[in-house]
């Protein structure tokens, strides 16, 4: 705890304010096309509509050196393999006066080693940072240990998205649960509709829809449900499975092709022709609303279980998805109270049964597709602004006394 105990001290302090009115939220940011950068670019509008009259602003991080073509609320931009970018990012935060900076976590988004870029950041601020983790590892190698730790130190309060999350920031980098916060992932405020409605929209008419949507990579588990296909047509000619998405930016195969190749030809050998089409693009919200409206279920098939926070999953559930999933952290804590149904990793067969069975049977598609609206509804993106907002409140008046308290000490 002693490097927690250092970092944690190494901020100037901060006179204290009364009111909490301007945010910046650090983070990947729309239109580049990764999750962080759609879960950013959601957040920010959230707290913008919950923080009238106040200022929100990105900070957004490049992967490439010319930088995408950003929106107005961008204020800062960081190119992420620049060490130097993250103290003139920190000096112009501090100057634009900043009540609370809240920055999105996940590894690969940050430069250094692990990503360890991102504390030059956090130390060179002199407001309170909140820590969002969108990935929090149950076996860290020692750097990746050794960065969430000094997260932890350089943050005022942490955010994860599941009890499960902050269970494994307690038991495993031995973080105080008083610090952690929980709130879910965000979600779009959608009605409740007949998936007819969308499939006559989108050329449906007539079939059983099954979906999965986000950035392809092998690790999404394409291939076991393609392989699952010959069974359920065998059962239901009339399905369609809709894979959505671009093959993820920095995914090839060995032979250079997008990766998206690879599963059409898997297709193809399977004779899949009829019942499964792919849509290689990245979506805006309007058009995967759609595509998720016209789902009759909702799969994420993902191979292993080291994934603390899903948007997919989140989006499905919140659309009153019917949704099957492998036992990943978050889908078993999403899915528990039989809000959906899990199937073991890898296995095509069990996950066909599955489908088969919820195809046959719409009394109990229609139970857990409204189970998992309902579930929904305290996670919709204006209600995840607001808490987000309290917690910001709260740890700047925690930061705000002890600055205050370190000044007096000082001065006595």
């Amino acid at each position: 705890m002693e490097t927690l105990q250092v970092l944690s001290t190494s901020r100037p302090s901060l006179r204290r304010r009364s009111a909490l009115s301007s945010v910046a939220v650090v983070g990947t940011y729309l239109p580049r096309k990764c999750g962080i950068a759609t879960f950013t670019s959601d957040l920010v509008r959230a707290l913008t509509s919950v923080l009238p009259g106040g200022s929100v602003r990105a900070v957004a991080m490049n992967d490439v050196p010319h930088g995408y073509c950003y929106p107005p609320e961008v204020a800062v931009e960081i190119d992420q393999h620049d060490p130097v970018n993250y103290s003139l990012a920190a000096e112009s935060l501090n100057q634009r006066s900043i009540d609370v900076v809240s920055i999105q976590h996940e590894f690969g988004i940050f430069g250094g080693v692990e990503g360890n870029y991102v504390t030059h950041l956090m130390s060179g601020l002199h407001m309170p940072v909140v820590t969002t983790l969108h990935t929090i590892l149950r076996n860290p190698s020692p750097p990746q240990r050794a960065v969430t730790r000094d997260l932890c130190a350089l943050s005022e309060r942490l955010v994860v998205m599941t009890e499960t999350g902050k269970e494994f920031l307690h038991d495993i980098y031995d973080i105080p649960t008083a610090r952690i916060e929980v709130i879910p992932h965000g979600v779009p405020d959608t009605p409740f509709l007949d998936p007819g409605v969308f499939k006559s929209k989108l050329g449906f008419a007539g079939r059983k829809v099954v979906l999965t949507f986000g950035l392809l990579s092998p690790n999404k588990g394409i291939e076991v449900m393609l392989r699952a296909m010959p069974h359920v047509v065998r059962e239901h000619p009339d399905v369609l499975y809709v894979v959505l998405g671009a093959t993820h930016p920095h995914v090839r195969t060995s032979d250079g092709r997008p990766y998206g190749h690879q599963l059409r030809d898997l297709a193809s050998q399977l004779r899949l022709d009829d019942n499964v089409v792919f849509y290689d693009r990245f979506v805006e919200l309007a058009e995967l609303c759609e595509f998720l409206g016209a789902a009759d279920i909702n799969v994420t098939p993902y191979l292993n279980e080291d994934q603390i926070a899903s948007g997919t999953l989140s989006y499905a559930l919140s659309t009153g998805k019917a949704t099957i999933s492998t036992p990943y952290w978050y889908a078993k804590e999403m899915l528990a109270d039989r809000r959906g149904r899990l199937v073991p990793f890898g296995d095509s067969e069990a996950l066909a049964e599955e489908i088969c069975d919820l195809l046959c049977d719409d009394a109990e598609r229609q139970t857990l597709a409204r189970r998992a609206y309902a579930f929904s509804r305290s996670a919709v993106w204006r209600e995840v602004g607001r808490r987000y907002l309290e917690v910001f409140q709260e740890a700047r008046e925690e930061w705000s006394a002890v600055s205050l308290a370190m000044g007096a000490t000082h001065v006595a």
